[in-house]
């Protein structure tokens, strides 16, 4: 009998579908040999590709459903299908209690839709948030959130982000005190909309919480390693995941142009071939998958949709982690001990 981290997995979400989340399940038993799963979605594909798996042997249910949420369907719609979708029965069983965190790779406006109808926000957060690694040239990734899911936030929600991106950075990072900065057009103190200063304000009076505001950050050290944790809403955000994620892939084009271009440059890719995979390595956006949605009673993960196999593999194990910390209690307990009326004070 297998017991720990019981994943709901979406099997239909994702670019390939059943194939794909199946094999990164099955990678992910190599980090967690005790993680149970149950797929969501067509029983027989999705049978098909368990038995190519051995050690998905046991472990494994499957809850058929015909119904799939694809990449055009409006939140609105979603919440329609929720009750016979794949993606929908897959946070259903976390709201059940049936299972510890639940996995998909579709739409994610449906899924955080689904999601906070479902689970509700917990006491003290105002709003759910997104919030995923990205590799810098520091020791430790860092941590970002919010990454699309409030395109409009004011101070009090970029502080209840920082209190939950701070919780996460402890787990994923092993930092006691995660060094923790808002995102802003200039470091300085006196750049920045009112909201933000209101926000870097309260942040700075938090000192009951286990992390260490250092004030703004602006957008070309995201990279840098000098914070654990980024702060900002959803819209930008957004934009600057995709920023990365494009420059990474822009990159990664231009030095393969470069090295094919000629016989000597062919010749000069074969020496530096370590230092080529090194870099690849830590652009590939299947290293750093799995999205995390904080501030919910109960967690859900979001798997890019072109993942491959390695890249489910990763956001399980985010899933794993997430659910044997405790990541809500946590986050709730920070909430506890925050001093509010420091905030206060310093709002007015």
């Amino acid at each position: 009998m297998i017991e720990g981290p019981r994943i709901a997995i979406d099997a239909m979400g994702g670019d390939v579908g059943p194939e794909v989340m199946v094999a990164g399940a099955a990678d992910a038993r190599a980090d967690f040999d005790n993680l149970s799963y149950s797929f969501f979605g067509d029983e027989a594909a999705i049978a098909v590709e368990i038995a190519k798996h051995k050690s998905l042997s046991e472990g494994v249910k499957i809850v058929h459903t015909d119904g799939v949420i694809s990449g055009d369907d409006k939140p609105s719609q979603a919440i329609r299908r929720a009750k016979d979708s794949s993606m929908g029965l897959a946070i259903a069983a976390v709201k059940a209690g049936e299972a510890d965190a639940a996995l998909s790779g579709g739409n994610t406006g449906a899924l955080m839709a689904m999601a906070k109808l479902a689970l509700r926000t917990m006491e003290g957060i105002d709003r759910p948030a997104i919030s995923a690694l990205l590799p810098t040239l520091g020791d430790n990734d860092v941590v970002m959130l919010d990454l699309g899911a409030n395109t409009e936030c004011d101070a009090e929600n970029l502080v209840q982000f920082a209190v939950m991106g701070a919780a996460y950075a402890r787990i994923v990072l092993d930092i006691e005190r995660p060094r923790t900065a808002l995102l802003n057009i200039g470091s300085e103190d006196q750049k920045g909309t009112g909201l933000l200063k209101d926000a870097a304000a309260r942040l700075r009076a938090a000192d009951a919480i286990p992390l260490e505001f250092t004030g703004f950050i602006e957008g070309d050290r995201l990279s840098r390693g000098h914070v654990d944790v980024i702060v900002t809403d959803g819209f930008s955000g957004n934009i600057a995941l995709k920023t990365v994620e494009g420059t990474a892939r822009f990159v990664a084009d231009l030095i393969r142009r470069a090295f094919t271009s000629s016989i000597r440059s062919k010749a000069g890719f074969m020496l530096s071939r370590p230092a080529a995979k090194l870099l690849r390595n830590t652009l590939d956006p299947n290293n750093h998958n799995g999205g995390v949605m904080l501030g919910l009673n109960g967690l859900v993960v979001k798997s890019h949709g072109g993942a491959d196999a390695n890249g489910v593999r990763n956001a399980i194990d985010v899933a794993a982690k997430m659910a044997m910390a405790d990541i809500t209690r946590r986050i709730s307990e920070d909430l506890e001990n925050f001093p509010e009326q420091a905030i206060k004070d310093a709002a007015e």
